[in-house]
């Protein structure tokens, strides 16, 4: 391929500096307050994302889209693997940070580091190769004789056929449940029953576009809508979440809070926006105003107009980045800029749902714009790697 020819998709990149852009300026709107209040600087938050997630995330975000694909394919399990170990570092006494019932961080001095985070993008890293390398199509026809051809071969091509059905089977519906079940382990005992949803439902999405049997698609959803029931019975908190999702007046000054005032942001926003800066909610009103909460009070200072251009640059990032997977040249890229794709919007649509009454409050930061180091350099790994996968399609 010649060097010069190759060229990223401006537009997604284009987006990706735009939402980078508001997300320091929705920042800096929101956390002054808070920042002036609790450490006597109005930029200790926004420099704190500035140095520990945006600056290492970009040149991260860098290498990964320098680095030859076939690099992430081969040290798939490996990446994983390291994730893991991470994963069960949280545990430990010293090493561990736990903050509000839940232990999902590192201690690194006076940094943390959220392993769960880099989770979703190793864990879409290796899918994408382990799906890739499958050998036989698992849609293939078993009734491929034709009336011409004598009785015993008939039946040893059937036998053959049925014989390659039960070995991929194993090798991947059996294999992706196993894998699946560990991740939701180590991430159930943090507990942090938010991102497996997200890791789960995008393996999902890439298990179903790599030409995978419809049934299994069906099954594997069948015993997730299954697992919730045990999950919901064995911890209450979330049960309670969904019925405050249901009817948030069920208390609205407890559980029910954040969404009633998440709500009351939007509203107030009206059609323009009451301007930057401007925000009531973010007064201490709102929780989790510059993380979970940041696109309520976007909407109040920005209004619908705001809320929406929002919405429409997600809108664009997912039509670029699936455009990226179907122009792929090879299924490892293919399945990956699908994965990365589905793994930033569906965060994106989640969290704004979540703010709109539409899903559950969940957690879930808003890619790009919300406060947080680990899960900005993550997101940024990503989209290097999905610009890298632009790139090899020119």
């Amino acid at each position: 391929m010649n060097k010069d020819k190759e060229r990223p998709d401006y537009i997604l990149f284009s987006v990706i500096v735009i939402l980078i852009i508001l997300g320091i300026l929705i920042l800096f709107s929101v956390s002054a307050f808070i920042s002036q209040a609790k450490f006597g600087k109005t930029y200790y938050f926004l420099n704190h994302q500035l140095l520990f997630g945006l600056v290492p995330g970009l040149i991260l975000a860098f290498l990964a889209f320098k680095i030859r694909l076939d690099f992430f394919k081969k040290w798939a399990f490996i990446l994983l693997l390291i994730n893991l170990v991470l994963m069960l570092l949280v545990f430990f006494p010293k090493i561990g940070v736990e903050s509000g019932g839940a232990a999902r961080w590192l201690g690194l001095g006076k940094l943390t580091l959220q392993p769960s985070e880099f989770l979703k993008i190793t864990f879409i890293i290796y899918l994408a190769a382990w799906l890739s390398s499958r050998g036989a199509k698992p849609r293939s026809r078993i009734w491929t004789c034709s009336a011409n051809e004598n009785l015993s071969k008939f039946h040893y091509g059937v036998k053959e056929k049925l014989k390659n059905s039960r070995k991929i089977f194993n090798q991947t519906f059996i294999a992706f449940l196993g894998l699946i079940l560990i991740i939701a382990l180590l991430l159930l005992l943090q507990p942090n029953f938010s991102t497996l949803g997200i890791i789960i439902l995008t393996g999902i999405l890439m298990y179903f576009l790599s030409n995978t049997p419809l049934w299994q698609i069906s099954l594997i959803i069948l015993l997730g809508g299954a697992s919730l029931i045990p999950l919901l019975k064995i911890v209450p908190y979330r049960a309670e979440r969904l019925l405050i999702f249901l009817n948030p007046e069920l208390d609205p000054m407890g559980k029910g809070y954040q969404l009633k005032q998440a709500l009351i942001a939007v509203g107030s926003g009206g059609i323009f926006g009451l301007g930057l800066g401007m925000s009531q909610q973010k007064f201490g009103f709102l929780p989790q105003t510059f993380s979970d909460s940041v696109f309520a009070i976007f909407s109040e200072e920005t209004g619908f107009i705001g809320g929406l251009v929002l919405i429409l640059l997600f809108m664009v990032f997912f039509w670029r980045g699936f455009k990226i997977g179907l122009n792929s040249k090879n299924k490892f890229s293919q399945i990956l800029a699908f994965g990365i794709t589905f793994y930033i919007v569906i965060q994106a649509f989640v969290n704004i749902g979540s703010m709109l009454g539409i899903v559950p409050v969940t957690g879930i930061p808003l890619p790009f714009i919300g406060y947080g180091g680990s899960h900005l350099i993550a997101e940024l790994i990503g989209v290097g790697i999905l610009l890298n996968v632009s790139k090899q399609n020119t």
